[in-house]
C-alpha cells in the first residue's frame, strides 16, 4: 500500500507499522512522528498499523538561538 512520510510516497506491506515504515524510509533519531497530523507516543510506534494512504511527518529537532 502507498503512505506518504514528508510528503514522499512509499510503499509499504499492506499490514505495516509505523516503526516499520519509519526504518523503510531510514528515519534517524531522534524525531517525532505523527500521522494524519496526530502525534504518536515513540511507545506506540510498533504496534499502530498503517491504513493506505496515511499521511506521516517526521520531524527533528533543530537548535536555535
Amino acid at each position: 500500500m502507498d503512505i506518504h512520510i514528508n510528503q514522499q510516497t512509499l510503499n509499504v506491506a499492506d499490514a505495516a507499522t509505523l516503526a516499520e515504515a519509519l526504518t523503510a524510509y531510514g528515519a534517524k533519531p531522534p524525531f517525532a512522528a505523527a500521522i494524519n497530523g496526530q502525534f504518536v507516543p515513540k511507545s506506540q510506534y510498533a504496534a499502530r498499523a498503517l491504513a493506505h494512504g496515511d499521511k506521516i511527518d517526521v520531524v527533528q529537532p533543530v537548535a536555535g538561538g
